[in-house]
């Protein structure tokens, strides 16, 4: 602990706040984390107040924040930006934006993003039957409407349906066959489609999903296949009806080059295809543009070395530089920009209620006349350690452990004797931890030992529900406390939720090196709560979250900004989690079934006279009762912490679960 005062500055740099916020969040002087919804420095919300006015209205953790502003406000950044690149470019072409709701079907963002695009004629991107749907219930009609994915005959006449509507619905060919399927469709219906195409580019993405594009993609035409489609349109008067040209390179596309040479290569296809007679007034480069989870600003995985608007000046001048040397119109530019849309405006709040603490040992190690000599001689390693003989300590006390565990199968080790050995060879590994710092050279098995000594907080929540990329790709997403920061976080911790699975953890973090790749956190305070903030988890995480251990959807509340109103917020829609019986019903449980199963058990042992009556029916009540309890944990105070079981040197630390295939997107 440093001699200088810890203050608001400090914990914005050790989490990495601007590096990750886009400028949506900072520390006030009463160390609470504030939301600007638009990133207006006079306009802000307090989140410990959001969250406790919502615990005080009897609404459990873990909730789903949602701020609209927020998302409002990144609609109109990407609108704006496309606008202002095509003005000061002289771009002949528009933008026409669509999201791609599989992003984030919830009803109320959707409705949000529409109403914030309205102005732009902002559209919507389907890839099923059941998104299409919605999209044809909600979309405008001066807006796009995208339909991408493979498609059967039911799915390419509703398309079709939308067309006779008055809709722009443009069916993307995601395989040659398709367009027999789609033409048939539109003469059945009597409208002349408006068709795309999706071509398989050579230029190669970057980051989890660069193989979405190239010779192996899922998706798209290969370059015979365009030329035959071309070809058979033409010859068929309906050469007009091919609108658009479309490509995808991948899910968070963390390099800008990989954006630039596929937008180059998708431009000169619309350029060839226009010069062959054919109708195109659309290129759409598809989505991919990134979010930088972990403040970096590099090509990693989980960042992105671009920002929004090196992004669309780019993409602009790209399309236009390749339409100027072929000599054909400029294109309207459509992306389909999810992620980056609605990944800021959602937290994950969830409450910690204890520790795992591998230093919190419930026997103390005392010395003792008859205690073997291997106790001594641990003793002896831990009173010895210096900044010089790190590593010398480290091995001695694990040739320790190893005897005493030898000894005590042999029955020449009484347990109290063993369990002085563990204490205190947790002892040692802690010392060693706290002085690696001061040491000059630190080996691997030391650093990887000083991982394995770190604290855990148990969190109220589902990795598996709520944070499902985490667990399957290792996505990384910010977290901080939202209370407390304006005083130094002295504990180093990993996060556990609270399903029975040695996965359910977070163990890295979007924080500034000097956290020493752990979260930095505070002391939990008896009667206190002490709330973390998980951010960034709007992209994906709330419909590909599934019900492990069965703790089902958690509560969501949503906030819009009013600076009329006290704490410049109002909370306009608070949506339910879902309580046991709803989620036991999603696997087939009646409830009905299952409360008739215990009865007819009570029954049996009131008849046998091992309950009385009364007893009997207050079981079954409490028993029915839970069914309509929120899944969660109800923690009424922070429980001190408890011993880590030893994992050191091969003991009893799990081991993680082969890693899931990248889900495509």
């Amino acid at each position: 602990m440093s001699n200088k005062p810890w203050n608001a500055d400090d914990s914005a740099t050790l989490y990495n706040l601007k590096g990750w916020g886009l400028k949506y969040f900072d520390i006030a002087e009463d160390g609470h984390l504030r939301l600007h919804p638009r990133r207006e420095a006079k306009r802000s919300i307090d989140m410990k107040q959001v969250v406790d006015d919502v615990v005080g209205r009897g609404i459990k953790l873990p909730v789903l924040f949602r701020f609209q502003d927020v998302l409002r406000h990144r609609v109109e950044q990407l609108n704006e930006g496309f606008k202002k690149a095509i003005a000061d470019s002289g771009y002949q072409g528009k933008y026409y934006g669509v999201y791609p709701i599989k992003v984030n079907q919830l009803r109320e963002v959707v409705e949000e993003i529409l109403d914030a695009g309205a102005p732009y004629n902002y559209g919507l991107e389907a890839g099923s039957k059941g998104e299409l749907i919605a999209v044809l219930g909600m979309n405008g009609n001066e807006a796009l409407t995208i339909v991408n994915g493979y498609k059967d005959e039911s799915m390419m006449r509703l398309a079709m349906i939308g067309a006779k509507l008055g809709k722009k619905v443009i069916v993307v060919i995601e395989k040659y066959s398709e367009l027999e399927i789609l033409l048939k469709a539109a003469k059945e219906l009597g409208v002349r489609p408006m068709i795309g195409i999706r071509g398989k580019l050579q230029a190669q993405g970057s980051g989890k999903w660069a193989s979405s594009a190239g010779d192996t993609a899922k998706f798209g035409l290969t370059t015979p296949e365009i030329l035959t489609a071309a070809r058979f349109l033409l010859a068929e008067g309906l050469g007009d009806c091919l609108k658009m040209f479309h490509f995808h390179i991948g899910s968070q596309v963390t390099d800008i080059r990989a954006i630039q040479g596929a937008v180059k290569e998708g431009a000169r296809f619309y350029a060839k295809l226009r010069k062959m007679g054919l109708g195109l007034e659309f290129l759409d480069c598809g989505g991919g543009m990134g979010v930088d989870y972990d403040g970096t600003h590099t090509s990693r995985d989980s960042s992105m070395n671009y920002n929004l608007r090196e992004y669309v000046n780019d993409v602009v001048y790209a399309i236009q530089e390749v339409c100027a040397q072929e000599k054909v119109p400029d294109p309207n530019i459509v992306t389909e920009t999810g992620r980056a849309i609605v990944a800021h405006h959602s937290v994950l709040v969830v409450n910690v209620f204890g520790s795992i603490d591998p230093g919190a040992a419930p026997i103390e190690p005392e010395t003792s006349p008859n205690e073997h000599r291997v106790v001594g001689e641990m003793r002896e390693i831990l009173k010895l350690i210096t900044p010089r003989n790190l590593g010398e300590s480290y091995h001695d006390a694990q040739a320790k452990k190893d005897e005493a565990f030898n000894l005590f199968n042999l029955g020449y080790l009484e347990l109290e004797d063993k369990a002085k050995v563990e204490t205190l060879f947790w002892k040692v590994c802690l010392e060693i931890r706290n002085r690696i710092p001061t040491a000059k050279y630190v080996p691997e098995d030391l650093q990887e030992m000083a991982g394995k000594t770190l604290d855990q907080y148990m969190c109220n929540f589902s990795l598996f529900q709520s944070l499902p990329d985490s667990w399957a790709i290792g996505q990384l997403f910010p977290v901080i406390p939202l209370q407390r920061l304006n005083e130094e976080p002295t504990r180093r911790t990993t996060l556990v939720d609270i399903t029975c699975d040695s996965d359910g953890k977070i163990a890295q973090f979007a924080c500034h090196r000097k956290s020493g790749g752990a979260l930095p956190v505070h002391e939990l305070k008896k009667e206190e709560p002490y709330y973390l903030g998980i951010f960034l988890m709007g992209a994906y995480q709330a419909t590909m979250g599934d019900i492990h251990n069965l703790f089902g959807r958690v509560n969501e509340v949503h906030v819009f900004e009013d600076e009329e109103e006290p704490g410049g917020y109002y909370i306009e829609e608070i949506i339910q989690g879902q309580n046991i019986r709803e989620v036991l019903a999603d696997i087939q449980y009646s409830d009905f079934e299952l409360a008739k199963n215990v009865k007819e058990a009570i029954e049996k042992e009131v008849k046998n006279g091992a309950l009385k009556p009364r007893e009997g029916v207050d079981l079954l009540n409490s028993y029915e009762a839970v069914m309509q309890e929120y899944t969660y944990i109800d923690p009424s105070t922070p429980k001190p912490a408890v011993q880590a079981p030893p994992i050191i040197n091969g003991a009893a630390a799990p081991a993680p679960a082969e890693p899931a295939p990248t889900p495509a997107r």
